[in-house]
This record gives C-alpha cells, structure tokens and sequence, in this order.
C-alpha cells in the first residue's frame, strides 16, 4: 500500500486543544462496518453499543513527566524526552540540541548521551535513577500539535492509569469517568487491563512510501493471566473482546499471535510479557480483537494503518471525510469511536 493512501487534509481547527469537559462528553462516532453504516453520539452512550458477556480491554499505563531540560556543559540548552526505561539509570531518548555529548539537570542529576543506530534516538545515561527527579524537573510530553498549556496534568492521564512508564496517554481511554465505567460493570460488561508503555511511534509518522516496509519500534507491553482469563471466558460466553485504544490492540494481537506460535491447534490465549514490535496493516487477520475504541489519529501514522486494516480503506475513508464534515474533534484530546 503506498503512504499515499493514508493521506487525508485536516483543517487546523479541527485539532483538538484541551479536554472536553466532562470527559464523557465527547462525541462518538459508532461506525458499523458490516452495514458501512455511522451513528452520530456522545461517549456516554457507548453503554447502548455493549452487550452482557462482552469484555472491555483497557490499558492502564501512566503517563510520567517525560521531557526534561538540561544545559551542555559549555551552556547550551538541551530538551529531553524519555522514550524508554532501559535499565535502572539508562534511557531511549529524544534529543534536541546539537552534538550533545552531556547534560546536565541539576548538581545531583546529570547523564552522558549516545546515538543510537537509527539515528533518530539517543541512549541517555543517567549518573543515578531519573524517577525521583521527575516530579519536580519533568513536564508532562504533549503532542506537538497541542498548543495550550495543560491546566491539569491529570486530564492527559485516564481515571485507571496506574502502571507508570509511558510518553504519551493511550488516548481513547481518556473518555471514561469512574461514573461510566460502573454502569458498564452493571450491565455484566467486565473491565480488563493490559499496559504497554507508549514509546517513540507516538511521535514518528510511517518514512516508507511503501506502509508495509516501514519498521515500528519496540515497545514493552504485558497481558497479564486474570486478562488472559477474562478473554477466553468472555470467548466462551459469546461476548466479544472490545480493545479500547489502539495500544490495547497491539498488546491483545500480540499475544494472539504468540498463543497461535506456541499452540497452534489451540484457541486459548496466555498471558503474555515481553516486549512488541507489532505493526497492523491491512490484510492483518485479527486473532483476538472483535470491536475497536479509538480516537482519530494522524495522517500517514501507524495507528490510521491499523484503523484501515480494522475498517476497510474505504469504509476509513468515508468515515474520516464524514467526521471532517461533522465538524469532530481530532487527534489525543478529540473525540471518539466506536468501529464494531
């Protein structure tokens, strides 16, 4: 498929500043792909589109205060965005600033600087643990599409964040309340998580012109055994397993695809941990995800090859052009949808 096919135009205007308030009060848009039909809602009505048995699959990771500002030892300033805890001191990290070699944060925190082999991040090493600096010198990572300033570091954090380790929310699940996720429980809908830490392809649009020949990044991501559980009890129930966010996906296609590797005769799926470089494109044959929670992402972006590959190019298509139209929010703080 040539990138050119995941291209579309956006208004600016279009791209969402700040949170809606409540956070259950952005739209949705129920797109049904078997009668390539749209229903035009709101994000509290997604308990009319669940059924008893099915299963929600979240993903609980917390968003830390990722980017930093540092100076080079001569004086020049240098910005920092962890991608990727490595080690206990080491990190994947954005680098801005020109042949920086070290940084120094304060007299107690400094780190040394090495490329790496995609030229695109750097190892920074840190001379002792960066967490416990975090609160205090680390600013939550917006999208640099997002202009205004966070008034509320907590409105880019979902009500169930808990797993620290992520550079960028898991966005589609920024619209539930614990309001919304009670009446879900209540109507036999069960809840699960999964974590995957939101790494570098948050950030980096697809730079093959064929989508196929694009490399994704490594992310580390755990399914773990009560999730495993509730998804093949929820298989067994006739329920389906609804991903919220396309991170949830990539974790429960993982660990689809590892179950099938280890038993191929099996329809069980494990628990799964470990790191993931899963790339869904269309053609992709979806082993565990049965319907789909997700916002609207990017041109030319990973995630867009995967919501094609969920919907149908064309069914996207009509779809994106309708939400444009609709006059919808876009991107990490706009609206939903629902692709069942």
């Amino acid at each position: 498929m040539h990138i050119t096919e995941l291209d579309y135009d956006l208004p600016a205007e279009r791209i969402a500043q700040h949170a809606m308030e409540p956070r259950d009060h952005a739209r949705l848009l129920v797109c049904n792909c078997a009668e390539q039909s749209h229903q035009h809602r709101y994000f509290y009505d997604l308990p009319d589109f669940l059924s008893p048995n099915d299963l929600l699959v979240a993903n609980d990771t917390s968003v830390i205060n990722a980017r930093l500002h540092g100076r080079k030892p001569t004086g020049g300033r240098v910005e920092v965005l962890l991608l990727r805890k490595l080690d206990a001191t080491t990190w994947q990290a954005l680098v801005g600033g020109r042949n920086v070699k070290e940084i120094v944060f304060t007299d107690a925190l400094r780190a040394d600087v090495l490329p790496n082999e995609d030229s695109s991040t750097f190892t920074v090493r840190f001379n002792q643990p960066a967490e416990p600096f975090l609160s205090t010198l680390g600013e939550t990572p917006l999208p640099p599409y997002i202009h205004e300033k966070l008034s509320d570091p907590a409105r880019y954090q979902t009500v169930y964040a808990r797993v620290a380790g992520s550079a960028a929310a898991p966005t589609a699940g920024l619209h539930f309340t614990p309001q919304l996720l009670d009446r879900i429980r209540g109507m036999a809908v069960r809840v699960a998580f999964v974590t995957l830490h939101v790494g570098l392809d948050t950030f980096k649009p697809i730079d093959e012109e064929e989508v196929e020949s694009h490399r994704i990044h490594t992310e580390w991501c755990e399914l773990p055994p009560a999730t495993a559980d509730a998804i093949n009890e929820t298989r067994r129930r006739g329920g389906r397993v609804i991903a919220v966010g396309t991170t949830s996906a990539r974790v429960l296609e993982s660990a689809g695809i590892q179950s099938t590797i280890e038993n191929p005769q099996s329809a069980i799926i494990d628990a799964y941990r470990g790191n993931t470089s899963i790339y869904i494109t269309p053609g992709h044959q979806w082993k565990v995800v049965d319907a789909l929670i997700t916002n609207f992402h990017l041109p030319r972006s990973t995630l867009l090859a995967m919501v094609g590959s969920r919907m149908g190019m064309d069914f996207m298509r009509q779809t994106y052009a309708l939400a444009i139209q609709k006059q919808y929010r876009f991107y990490s703080f706009g609206d939903a949808m629902l692709i069942v």
